[in-house]
């Protein structure tokens, strides 16, 4: 995806995803060596070669580079070929594929995944921002299943339901980026029993 998406992005598009990815590159490696609170904005602008202007382009603080999504990100999965309505079964099908397809793409660099989960782990304030985050991603994932085509409140209880899937996956899987999409899915199956 990421190189059918540079193929149709301008010089400016691929600068700024470039940018964007040097910066977060180098926040990871930075607070992978000295601990979050050690690392500056500063840090991370001459880590990535960038000045902290452009550093605040792109990121708010040096937490939201944390809580970005890689630029190699895949495409979510298609739409279902019937609009889901106020169907519950559609609508956890539907939720499944989305999870688990963002559970596969934050797992694909496993060393990457395990950094990040430990280091949000040791920090209070990161982990709030996470548990915020994530309420983000069921809000996201309750408008992409509207947009499939189910009502509010399927959407929505569905996307609750993926959410707490993927939170029991983690617990089952003990937080390890090689099963945990497998403990995701199984999640779903408990659903329907």
């Amino acid at each position: 995806m990421a190189d059918q998406q540079a193929q149709g992005d301008s010089l400016t598009d691929r600068k700024r995803r470039r940018a964007k990815e040097a910066i977060r590159r180098a926040a990871v490696e930075l607070f992978d060596e000295r601990g979050f609170d050690a690392v500056s904005v500063t840090d991370i602008a001459e880590r990535a070669e960038v000045g902290r202007t452009t550093f605040f382009r792109y990121f708010g603080d040096k937490q939201e580079v944390l809580f970005s999504d890689p630029a190699e990100a895949s495409e979510a999965p298609p739409a279902p070929a019937e609009p889901i309505g106020s169907s519950m079964t559609a609508a956890l099908v539907a939720a499944r594929r989305l999870v688990v397809s963002y559970v596969e793409d934050i797992t694909a660099d496993r060393g990457e995944y395990e950094r990040h989960q430990q280091l949000v782990s040791s920090q209070p304030e990161l982990y709030a921002r996470s548990l915020v985050k994530q309420r983000r991603y069921a809000d996201l994932l309750t408008d992409r299943l509207q947009d499939w085509g189910a009502t509010p409140s399927t959407a929505r209880q569905a996307a609750e339901f993926g959410l707490a899937c993927f939170y029991a996956g983690q617990a089952t899987a003990n937080d390890d980026p090689r099963i945990l999409a497998r403990h995701v899915e199984r999640a779903f199956d408990q659903l329907r029993g």
